[in-house]
Parts: structure tokens; sequence; C-alpha cells
């Protein structure tokens, strides 16, 4: 009996979550994310950036590494903005956000 109330829980959760996802899903990339890799078509990713400033070793690796944080830094606040706006809370918000921010950076959080 257990399992049966906590099947029917589940899935009363999982329809619920599922149409809120779907439509909150955003249909472009955060405009606040300028330096991300596919924050904007045609903008350079990271890794372009260092290499257009013809870095190598350490000072690329350093320079990577700040700029996709940074990128993924803005990206995140733009996101979290959005699901505020939507009024997103709890999972339904980390999940937006998350996917979010994957989408617009393609770095996962």
């Amino acid at each position: 009996m257990k399992k049966i109330i906590a099947l029917a829980v589940t899935s009363a959760l999982v329809l619920v979550a599922l149409p809120v996802l779907a439509a909150d899903a955003p249909k472009a990339p955060a405009p606040a994310a300028p330096t991300a890799a596919a924050a904007a078509p045609g903008a350079p990713s990271c890794d372009a950036q260092a290499t257009e400033k013809k870095l190598a070793g350490a000072a690329k690796t350093s320079f990577v590494k700040k700029c996709t944080k940074d990128a993924t830094d803005a990206a995140n606040k733009a996101c979290t903005a959005q699901a505020a706006e939507k009024k997103l809370a709890g999972a339904a918000k980390s999940s937006f956000v998350t996917k979010c921010v994957k989408d617009a950076t393609g770095v996962p959080k």
C-alpha cells in the first residue's frame, strides 16, 4: 500500500513539474553572459579568445579558467533572475537555473 501511495505522489509531482519546466525552458541564451562560449552567435569561446591573444601554457590555462568562471557566473546571475521572474522555487528553480546556465555557456553549473 505504501508503494502505491509513493508511486501516486511521485507521479503527481512529475506531472506537475514537467509542464512547468517545458514551458519555462529558455528559447535563447541569457544576454548577460557576453564572454560565454555560446552566449551569442559568433561570440568567440574562451579558448578562442586565448588563442587570439596568443596565450600558451599556464597563462592560457589561467585565462580560460577565469573566462569560463566569469561567463558561468554571469549566466547564473541572469538565469537566477529569469527564475525569479517566473516565480520558480525549490527543485523547479534549481533545475531551470542549471539547464539555463548549461545552455548559455555550454558548461554545466
